[in-house]
């Protein structure tokens, strides 16, 4: 069951008022998966997010033999109760004419942990995924295991790939994270076990949020028991965005939408949207906004709320938007210019003018991207006409998406959904409603 091909978002007509909740960080969540495998007695994840991307790696671990049990959360249901055990035992791979076979679908953590966590078993493992995946950036990551002396059997180091196990090899490596930071966190998570010395080289401060996080979560992360996990700040960039927007058209109250979960622990690079969103409300909006060094993922939500800023921004070094789930620059470009907003590419940056009463409605094209997906779906509670293309990517990282938009508030948004598929009637989605 599915989502309509396209869905048309019919803002509220009342001010906004809401109370929010987000689900699990997807990139604690799946590095917690990856401990929790290694571990020596069984451990409990509370507040983990079930989603696409956690998923296959839920399923990646069964296949790998470790005992993995989920169960709803009542009080998120974008999240769930999962708990592993396996003594930190990866079943046996097979050889190299038939190997073991590890999806991934298009989960770049997924992807990279699973990489380095095989290489501890024995035998041959392959990892494939969407094409998409098989698109994206491996290279430094096959690069260090070789190092190492693993051996990794990938043509043009991309996905699929074999991992051919051999054990622990202690031993030192350097990883490059100019690509990604998952590159270094993939190896973190298992350096122990593997008896591995990691050196991270291009550490930049896009990146190395990241990798900090992976490293206090070795610190902290029990032997077996219990662990929690914190509310996702990229997730909840878009109500957090929403609250901002509503400010800036003059809804009543300090917050017309509240993140009541919104994570303090400082490990989520993430959680400075919310200080950017102060910064423009005290009417010190930046003119320069850096994927590099003042925002993470949320620096899209930023993008798409450009326009309605009273001054040009700036936000530049976006190369990294370009190899992720879709050419990220060239899909934010393209969809705020068919909302008539006034916008530059210029290079990887992109540069947004005040254009609020510009902007209309129109048809994004999603690029089965869950990020551009819910950008725009928060814009769409304030431009009307919005129409949002396969609206179903955004479980990847957020199942809830919709549902939380289209609840009555103080729980939701209150925005109505419809049916704006090519045939659909235009008939309204009601809560849970899903269309074969």
């Amino acid at each position: 069951m599915s989502l309509p091909p396209a869905i048309e978002i019919v803002p509220s007509a009342a001010p906004l008022s809401a109370r929010m909740t987000v689900p699990g960080s997807k990139s604690e969540t799946n590095r917690a998966l990856i401990l929790a495998a290694h571990a020596a007695g069984p451990i409990t994840l509370r507040g983990a997010l079930w989603s696409d991307d956690t998923q296959v790696m839920v399923e990646a671990l069964r296949t790998l033999g470790m005992h993995v049990t989920v169960e709803e959360d009542p009080a998120e249901p974008s999240n769930c109760t999962i708990e592993v055990s396996g003594g930190g035992r990866i079943g046996p791979g097979g050889t190299a004419e038939a190997p073991v076979e590890l999806y991934v679908g298009n989960a770049g953590t997924a992807t990279r942990f699973l990489t380095a966590f095989v290489a501890l078993g024995t035998g041959a493992y392959r990892l494939h995924g969407t094409a998409r995946m098989h698109e994206r950036p491996q290279a430094a990551l096959f690069a260090s295991l070789r190092q190492l002396g693993y051996e990794v059997d990938a043509p043009g180091d991309h996905l699929p790939a074999i991992v051919h196990g051999a054990g622990p090899r202690p031993g030192r490596c350097t990883v490059s994270i100019a690509e990604s930071s998952q590159f270094a966190s993939a190896l973190l998570l298992s350096a122990r076990q593997g008896g591995w010395e990691i050196e991270v080289v291009d550490a930049n401060a896009d990146e190395s949020p990241y990798v900090s996080m992976t490293e206090q979560m070795l610190t902290v992360f029990p032997e077996a028991g219990e662990y929690a996990i914190e509310g996702d700040t990229s997730s909840g960039s878009y109500f957090v965005g929403a609250n901002l927007a509503a400010r800036l058209r003059g809804d009543a109250g300090p917050e017309p939408v509240a993140v009541t979960n919104w994570p303090a622990s400082g490990w989520q690079f993430d959680e400075r949207f919310a200080r950017y969103c102060e910064q423009v409300l005290a009417g010190h909006a930046p003119a320069q906004v850096s994927r590099t060094t003042d925002l993470g993922d949320s620096i899209m939500t930023a993008i798409v709320l450009a326009p309605l800023l009273d001054r040009p921004t700036r936000f530049v070094d976006l190369a990294r938007l370009r190899v992720q789930e879709c050419d990220r620059v060239e899909a934010l470009y393209e969809g705020l210019t068919r909302c008539g907003a006034r916008i530059e590419m210029l290079g990887d940056d992109l540069l947004v003018h005040p254009s609020r009463e510009l902007l209309h409605g129109a048809t994004i094209e999603t690029y089965e991207d869950h990020r551009v997906a819910m950008c725009f779906g928060m814009l769409g509670l304030f431009v009307p006409g919005m129409v949002i293309r396969n609206p179903s990517c955004v479980s990847k990282t957020f199942p809830d998406f919709w549902a939380k938009l289209a609840a009555p508030m103080p729980d939701g948004l209150g925005a109505t959904l419809r049916d704006a598929s090519s045939g659909g009637d235009g008939h309204v989605l009601t809560m849970g409603e899903r269309k074969d």
